[in-house]
């Protein structure tokens, strides 16, 4: 006799209520019967949101995305809207990605908000996430909802919810949405479409979108340097095949090659192990064409189009991917100069990070009397910056993480305006004759060479998670006081939000949310983030080490030594 532990045993006899279809019913018979572990998998605990939403396995159970955990959200969150907009018509708006069911949940998303009386918007077809940010605003919608799981594997899918002013949820709607949604039983769903109220959108917010993601990543390139720009473009099988070729188009490059293996939307991801650009096998097809017709650059963005990846030829002229935080130094100073030498650049102007990114972002808003604003993980948070700050001018805000936003027309990162600024980056510094590398070298000689790292340790399951949390702990209740023989001189803890200056010995306050993160700085100038994921089973190390740079000849020479600097950190951290 198989045996399942009393609290997920209630949970499962739940599931096997009328409440439930027969099909669902079945699927969690069959896993009684044959896959015990798998069943425990997807009952032991609900999902949650995290810093990008909710993500997870699709499947039956509590902790798996089907149409009941998502109705079950759906249902809180028209309640709350109800509650926090009374006696207007409420509208929102959907859209989804390329993900096997992602159509039909969206469905299932938009039934539930038409039978709560809530006007829905919904894409007919895929689109990137960007443009749901935009779709919110642009159509006057209390919130949105998209649903993806950006680059996790194809068994996720995920939703995001956004609000008003076309950010994601933060604090305190966010918190209070998941109180609604936990006071309700999955019997107070509402399921019954009332299809007067669904509206299906296309190409009237397409052709809104496409005019605004132009205007807001054009800066004076000249037609013949856009054309003289030779471009290999890779959706990965994603979503921005929707739109970035005619953001392209309509700003005038001609000389566009579009890697057509990935072309086509697929939730399979049959061409790439990992549908991320941040990994430097996703773009090895994009990569291959662009030597074999000697392309200027390469450009790949994820399944729901909001990251992107970058190739550009370095000195040798070999194609290099830029990391995150590289691309986002370069599109902030390149933003930030176009507005000075134009005269727009106002006096209370800001450029945003995250504080797992480089360190180098403040140097460059520094040089042009501007402020980084450095806020959580997430650019949900650098949409609640635009919006706390109205009377700031927001320049452009990236993270490590491969996200980019420009202006703020979106509340979240876009790779589809991205896509079209670093076209325009490329194609002045080759009408310079010179490629963005060499503009990341003058930069680095400006400012000091920093170099990141990325450690990403994945821990699936229940036994996983604990992992997590244990070593998280230990961080915490043994502090390292040495990093590769550079002594730690602050401590960030952002959990408690203190931090401590080990030096003078005192103690100072965070001033941003609380949120699993810990981050150690060195006298030398290193520094150690640690934060596990809050939509992947993974805990991530982020490490930026930092020496000066003479010369474009010493490049080579010092970039060396920041290897092995991070290789000595790696060994000294255990991983």
């Amino acid at each position: 006799m198989i045996y399942i532990k009393p609290e997920i045993l209630e949970k499962v006899n739940q599931w096997l209520t009328p409440t439930f279809d027969e099909k669902t019913q079945n699927q969690i018979k069959d896993l009684i019967s044959f896959n015990p572990k798998e069943l425990e998998e997807s009952f032991y605990k609900n999902i949650e949101f995290g810093t990008g939403g909710m993500r997870g396995i699709v499947g039956v159970g509590d902790n798996r995305i089907n149409k009941y955990t998502l109705g079950k959200n759906t249902q809180g969150i028209s309640n709350y809207i109800k509650t926090q907009f009374p006696g207007e018509q409420h509208k929102v708006a959907i859209a989804y990605d390329c993900r096997h069911n992602s159509k039909e949940l969206a469905k299932v998303v938009a039934d539930v908000f038409s039978a709560n009386d809530i006007e829905v918007f919904l894409f007919s077809d895929l689109r990137p996430t960007p443009e749901l940010s935009f779709a919110v605003t642009h159509l006057n919608c209390h919130a949105g909802i998209v649903l993806t799981a950006s680059h996790n594997p194809p068994e996720y899918n995920g939703y995001k919810v956004y609000w008003n002013d076309g950010g994601q949820l933060v604090p305190p709607q966010d918190a209070e949405i998941i109180v609604e949604i936990n006071s309700l039983k999955f019997e107070d769903i509402h399921f019954t479409a009332k299809e007067n109220l669904i509206q299906y959108i296309d190409k009237e917010v397409d052709e809104a979108f496409l005019k605004k993601s132009v205007q807001n990543g054009s800066f004076g390139t000249s037609k013949e340097a856009r054309e003289n720009l030779k471009i290999v473009f890779t959706s990965l099988h994603g979503t921005s095949i929707m739109l970035n070729p005619q953001v392209l188009d309509k700003a005038g490059y001609t000389d566009v090659h579009i890697v057509k293996d990935q072309a086509e939307p697929n939730g399979d991801f049959p061409t790439v192990v990992s549908p991320n650009p941040e990994e430097p096998e996703a773009l090895k097809m994009a990569i291959e064409l662009a030597d074999k017709i000697n392309a200027d650059i390469v450009i790949g963005t994820d399944p729901d189009g909001d990251r992107l990846g970058v190739a550009v030829r370095n000195p040798g002229g070999q194609m290099v991917i830029l990391n995150g935080n590289q691309t986002m130094v370069l599109m902030s100073d390149f933003l930030l100069n176009f507005h000075s030498k134009n005269n727009s650049l106002h006096g209370n102007a800001f450029i945003a990070s995250t504080i797992v990114s480089t360190p180098m972002m403040e140097k460059i808003a520094a040089q042009y009397n501007s402020e980084c604003k450095v806020v959580l993980t997430g650019f949900k948070w650098i949409a609640k910056m635009i919006k706390d700050h109205p009377e700031q001018q927001f320049i452009g805000g990236g993270e490590e993480s491969f996200g980019y936003m420009v202006s703020d027309f979106v509340r979240d990162k876009d790779a589809v305006t991205a896509t079209l600024l670093a076209c325009e980056m490329a194609s002045q510094q080759k009408e310079q004759g010179k490629t963005l590398y060499d503009y990341l070298i003058e930069l680095f000689i400006k400012h000091g060479f920093f170099k990141e790292h990325l450690v990403s340790l994945v821990k699936k399951g229940i036994k996983g998670s604990e992992e997590i949390k244990q070593m998280m702990v230990d961080l915490r209740e043994n502090p390292l006081m040495e990093i590769a023989g550079s002594r730690v001189v602050r401590i960030e803890d952002y959990a408690s939000g203190i931090a401590r200056n080990l030096k003078s010995n005192t103690e100072e306050k965070i001033d941003v949310p609380s949120s699993n993160v810990l981050i150690y700085y060195t006298e030398d100038g290193t520094k150690v983030a640690a934060r596990p994921s809050g939509t992947e089973p993974k805990i991530k190390f982020y490490i930026s080490v930092n020496l000066p740079l003479e010369s474009k000849e010493a490049f080579q020479d010092v970039s060396s030594k920041l290897d092995k600097k991070i290789e000595t950190i790696l060994k000294s951290l255990g991983i």
